[in-house]
């Protein structure tokens, strides 16, 4: 849990959760997932990171409806310098104000 912790601290912590109506936060041994709220780039409402290595996660960008999973996008090998600005760049959403 201490990974998924620090991955939603890195995101911008409580003011991330505001933001983008993030829920469902669910922390795996090296992962965050959640959800977002309607509005988001290409009707992305799941997302997950995941440490890959030391130093770089990968973010899976999903549209689920239903029974329905469509992946979206996936960036490997992001830092931590530029997670919040890789979700950002997926989604259309802001992490920081």
């Amino acid at each position: 849990m201490q990974v998924a912790k620090e991955i939603l601290n890195q995101l911008g912590g409580n003011k991330f959760i505001a933001l983008t109506r993030a829920k469902d936060l669910a922390g795996g041994e090296n992962a965050l997932q959640f959800s977002i709220g309607r509005g988001a780039k290409r009707g992305i409402n799941k997302i997950r990171i995941e440490l890959t290595s030391m130093d770089d996660y990968t973010v899976t960008f999903w549209k689920i409806t239903g029974i329905d999973f469509k992946k979206i996008d996936e960036v490997t090998g992001v830092y931590c310098d530029t997670l919040a600005s890789v979700f950002t760049e997926k989604t259309g959403f802001e992490t920081k104000l």
